[in-house]
């Protein structure tokens, strides 16, 4: 199985999250998992390349706050879309659900967006996750790690959340899965920096996600 981890770079840079250091780990995490694991530096770069990929993991910020005015390559668009279209896996994590806006089928996709000015997360902290279980009946045990939590984001159609942690005494989600047309899709709202990727149940809920959206699960 081939993964490739687009991972934020100039347009999709921001000052919040080192996806230089968490990239990296993402590719750990996979590796462990028995997929060949490759990272482009160039988010856009990569949509061009996904013929062959099982697995697209989107870990990138929002390209609208850029400065840079790059302009996106039809070529980009189209990869993405012959992705979905074929059965592609596609796995977006935390800052991602900002993410590709010039890429219409995007949110679609992936069932949920971060709003500006509505979504938001309390300080970096220990967040409790209380697992569920993947649509094949796989369980997600609950777990402790050190991030943020991912509140009032929009969402998009059906699918199935996997995990929740609790903000101001409401349930929010932590992970869900959804199919949309031929691809699977899961979304991780965790992984803002390294030490949240140093969590092993943050690593297992990955892998197990990785399992479904690719069906080695």
């Amino acid at each position: 199985m081939r993964a490739l981890i687009a991972t934020g770079t100039g347009r999709y840079a921001d000052p919040w999250h080192p996806y230089a250091k968490t990239s990296p780990l993402i590719a750990d995490v996979l590796t462990e998992a028995g997929f060949h694991a490759d990272i482009d530096h160039d988010v856009d770069h990569a949509m061009t390349r996904l013929e062959g990929v099982d697995l697209l993991v989107v870990n990138a910020g929002d390209p609208w706050r850029s400065e840079t005015t790059e302009p996106l390559e039809p070529a980009a668009l189209a990869g993405f879309r012959t992705g979905l279209e074929r059965g592609i896996g596609v796995i977006a994590v935390h800052a991602a659900l900002s993410s590709l806006r010039d890429y219409p089928d995007w949110p679609v996709a992936i069932g949920g967006m971060w709003v500006p000015g509505l979504s938001w997360h309390p300080p970096l902290d220990t967040v409790h996750v209380t697992g569920g279980a993947l649509p094949d009946g796989t369980a997600i045990a609950s777990f402790d790690v050190v991030d943020e939590r991912y509140s009032r984001l929009q969402a998009f159609g059906e699918r199935m959340v996997v995990a929740e942690h609790e903000t101001e005494g409401e349930r929010m989600p932590t992970a869900w899965v959804r199919e949309h047309g031929a691809a699977r899709v899961g979304v991780d709202a965790l992984g803002h920096d390294e030490r949240s990727w140093a969590s092993d149940g943050h690593r297992a809920l990955f892998a197990r996600m990785a399992d479904w959206v690719t069906r080695r699960g």
